[in-house]
């Protein structure tokens, strides 16, 4: 069975033209220390009764600590990635100034093997990106959204720079 996922992501276009990302990096042990391919779009599982839209909605509350802004959001597409996940990505342009807050957390034995159980935040840092810097940074099963952002953008008429 393939796993579903759904996420946001929200843009913003600055006051001189600069489109930015809102990225989430994820917490725990792992990706301490990571920046290269370790960010992501807020997101999280969903099953077959749930609708991703709504989903996106919910994790991203749950990941970055405030409830999404109010905003019309559009289906960007699905993308497959590396680990066979399908992810549902929604986009949504906001003004609004976004503060990482904090996530929810998870169960975690670390170190490996020890018994001891440790609580770790979901996500540990969120922000505004420009896209030369998101696109790295990104993992690189969701670069492709970026692409597919653009190409939105660049169908509704939008006017942007990305420098």
């Amino acid at each position: 069975m393939t796993v579903t996922s759904a996420g946001l992501l929200l843009y913003r276009i600055d006051g001189t033209g600069l489109l930015e990302v809102w990225l989430v990096h994820p917490g725990g042990p792992f990706w301490k220390g990571k920046d290269e391919a370790a960010w992501s779009v807020p997101k999280g599982v969903y099953d077959d009764e749930e609708d991703p839209r709504e989903v996106a909605l919910r994790e991203f509350e749950e990941e970055c600590g405030f409830p999404a802004p109010d905003v019309p959001l559009t289906l960007l597409g699905r993308y497959k990635q590396p680990s066979g996940k399908i992810v549902s990505v929604y986009a949504g342009e906001t003004s609004d100034e976004l503060r990482f807050v904090a996530s929810n957390t998870f169960d975690l034995e670390w170190p490996p093997r020890s018994g001891k159980i440790q609580q770790f935040p979901e996500v540990d840092a969120a922000r505004w990106w420009a896209l030369p810097e998101a696109e790295p940074r990104l993992h690189k099963g969701q670069r492709p959204i970026l692409e597919a952002l653009r190409a939105q953008l660049d169908e509704f008429g939008h006017r942007y720079r990305v420098e």
